[in-house]
């Protein structure tokens, strides 16, 4: 069986976790007995799908776009999951270098991603911060504030 580890594997990060190809992989066909060819095809495009997905979502939160986070994270775990489930299809043969290649240039965009990502979130902790320090201020009188004042000296 693949695991997501190892396709990941395949864009150039070892081959740990990967078996050997059974004698079915040997014969063109991956598991569950598909065309090892097509399965391949099916693969490159939902790569190219998820691709597109992650564009979309880095270019909006770089775009300072309001962005439905919620339903981008939805729609990225079901690419990831038809990504997964196609890969068993795929079988724990070796990849074509050009697919190789490609979850190559997928494993950067979501690390990209992965970055924008965390400096929005980075930025939305930050503005919360803000936020509340104010609401807090706002609210007391200073009568259990942590700091105290010095009395302003007299010449």
């Amino acid at each position: 069986m693949v695991r997501w580890q190892s396709v990941t594997s395949f864009a150039g990060r070892g081959t740990e976790g990967v078996s050997a190809p059974s004698d079915r992989d040997r014969r063109g066909q991956g598991r569950g007995g598909h065309d090892r060819t097509t399965a391949q095809g099916l693969l490159e495009k939902t790569i190219d799908r998820l691709e597109d997905l992650v564009d979309e979502e880095t270019s909006a939160l770089r775009a300072h776009k309001a962005t439905d986070l919620r339903d981008f994270n939805n729609r990225k775990s079901q690419a990831l999951l038809e990504l997964s489930r196609v890969a068993r299809m795929v079988g724990s043969g070796p990849l074509d270098l050009d697919l190789r290649d490609r979850l190559g240039v997928l494993h950067a965009k979501l690390e990209t991603n992965r970055g924008v990502i965390k400096m929005h979130l980075d930025a939305v902790r930050e503005i919360a911060a803000v936020v509340s320090g104010s609401i807090q201020d706002s609210q007391s009188d200073g009568t259990y504030s942590p700091t105290v004042r010095k009395a302003p000296e007299s010449k």
